[in-house]
């Protein structure tokens, strides 16, 4: 019988994490102590360490300590956006968040995943981008390779599967556009 899923077979891509491993360390090493440790108001702070690590972060973006970031080097956020508590940024592949963006406490943003139909189970990163002033409530979903268009409000415990239009009302599993946004 032909293997549906064989890991000993799997190999991470070269240059998948897009720096060297002691670089990825240190960073999860200053996440867990520097960044999660710092006290809620010191935006600036974690501004600070995601740019030492490579991140492009705008003018008064907040970002809580609880926020996750896996690569700070693929990760690029426009001016005046919230990341909220609990957020993660699963960043295998680039995220892009445009200016006046508020992504919600426990959103999980999501730009990996693995290859099934193979039996080695290859990991793939796909971009996301969420365009400028859109709002993404509490608990959404956003899977690989996902732009949610310009001003659009996704509804808390919602799931991103396919491309949302510029200023659209969403909500639901499975998503469904319910109006404009205006």
């Amino acid at each position: 019988m032909h293997k549906k899923q064989d890991l000993n077979t799997f190999k991470l891509p070269k240059n998948f994490r897009g720096r060297n491993p002691f670089i990825v360390q240190l960073w999860w090493i200053v996440q867990s102590v520097l960044f999660r440790t710092s006290p809620q108001f010191l935006y600036g702070w974690r501004r600070f360490l995601l740019r030492l690590f490579g991140a492009k972060i705008g003018k008064n973006v907040i970002i809580r300590p609880t926020v996750r970031v896996t690569y700070p080097w693929k990760l690029n956020i426009g001016d005046y956006s919230w990341i909220g508590d609990d957020v993660v940024l699963y960043n295998l592949g680039n995220i892009i968040i445009g200016n006046n963006v508020v992504i919600s406490q426990k959103s999980y943003i999501c730009t990996g995943s693995h290859d099934y139909t193979i039996p080695s189970f290859p990991i793939y990163a796909k971009e996301i981008n969420i365009e400028d002033e859109c709002w993404l409530a509490t608990d959404v979903f956003v899977a690989p390779g996902i732009t949610i268009g310009k001003q659009s409000v996704i509804g808390s415990r919602s799931s991103v599967y396919k491309n949302i239009p510029a200023n659209k009302i969403c909500y639901g599993n499975p998503l469904k556009i319910v109006k404009d946004r205006n």
